[in-house]
């Protein structure tokens, strides 16, 4: 049997860098292509993985983007989710394939697409009992209104996944607050946490974003990407145990927490650590949390929580990786070094 095709987009980047890695690690006979934006990107991507055939373009070059998707088996876009010219031409590249040679598309999304309600109500650091689910809420998440984040290339996939079902399968995955070092050639930080911590570093005391008792569910790097491999190892066999289309979506979490359980121990560890004099914390409204930094209100305020059944019944999805609060004490260091 001939090594599948790969068309892998984010490579250089935080979420895609590490999946590479892994899908790397696990399938080095793979063969895999790399959109870079140019030399300097690829230098970095061929030092470490020379038999990674690389293109050069942007996520503008749709002409690329797609004569790259009709040649893959699958396509792994990693890079902005919120895109939508790269979308479409993935969507195009793969709509082009035929019944009997399918294209398989991972498209990773998040979680913020969750966040709605409280976008709409203008409201932060306030409980959201909402829970979702990728089993029997699946649908659910599929038709999300269309002012929820991520909404709109979310649906560039899902309709491409309908439409072409016989030529185009489709799964999207969907984390939530991503953390713990990175093992890709590129970026190797993440943003939630790191950026709350840096932000606590640099007014030298911590913060709690209103109440403190709104909710997102998180999941290491490391297990993101083993489900990212696990949906790729499946679309080879043909699809495998996966659900494609329809069905085709994948929450990617493990375990939740309450930003205000964060706020303090960030707080705390920084103090300890002996970066800040005390390990007290303001409150914060709205405003005052985007002068600390301007997504702060949607990253830190906001609720999103979503139970990741289908990748632990379908694919034998495993995430054990050490939780957040247990690596705070290395992400706070790691920030203080950066400052």
């Amino acid at each position: 049997m001939a090594a599948p095709k790969i068309f892998l987009t984010g490579g250089t980047g935080y979420i895609g860098g590490d999946a590479l890695y892994r899908i790397h690690e696990a399938h080095p006979d793979w063969e895999i292509t790399a959109l870079v934006r140019n030399s300097d990107r690829g230098a970095v991507i061929a030092s470490k993985y020379p038999t990674v055939n690389l293109v050069y373009g942007s996520l503008n070059s749709a002409d690329v983007i797609e004569e790259e998707a009709k040649k893959a088996d699958i396509v792994y876009h990693f890079a902005n989710c919120d895109h939508v010219a790269s979308a479409r031409a993935i969507a195009k590249g793969l709509a082009a394939h035929t019944s009997d040679r399918p294209g398989h598309w991972i498209h990773i999304s998040g979680t913020g697409s969750l966040v709605f309600e409280d976008l709409r109500a203008f409201r932060i650091g306030e409980l959201r009992d909402k829970e979702y689910n990728d089993w029997d809420g699946v649908g659910e998440l599929t038709s999300l209104p269309d002012d929820a984040p991520h909404r709109n290339v979310d649906k560039i996939v899902i309709d491409v996944g309908s439409n072409a079902a016989d030529r185009v399968k489709t799964a999207i995955i969907s984390p939530p607050a991503i953390y713990g070092p990175g093992r890709g050639p590129g970026n190797t930080r993440s943003v939630q946490v790191y950026n709350l911590a840096r932000a606590v570093l640099r007014r030298r005391k911590g913060f709690l974003v209103g109440k403190g008792e709104n909710i997102w569910h998180e999941v290491h790097v490391h297990d993101l990407s083993d489900l990212s491999l696990a949906l790729g190892e499946a679309a080879v066999a043909g699809g495998g145990k996966a659900t494609w289309g329809k069905e085709g979506y994948y929450l990617a979490e493990n375990g939740g927490f309450a930003w205000g359980d964060i706020q303090r121990a960030v707080a705390k560890v920084a103090f300890e650590q002996g970066f800040i004099k005390s390990s007290d914390v303001d409150v914060l409204d709205a405003m005052q949390t985007s002068a600390v930094d301007r997504s702060g209100p949607f990253l830190w305020g906001t609720n999103s929580r979503g139970q990741a059944i289908r990748g632990r019944k379908l694919l034998d999805w495993n995430p054990h990786r050490p939780s957040s609060f247990e690596l705070l004490p290395d992400i706070v260091q790691s920030e203080a070094k950066y400052l």
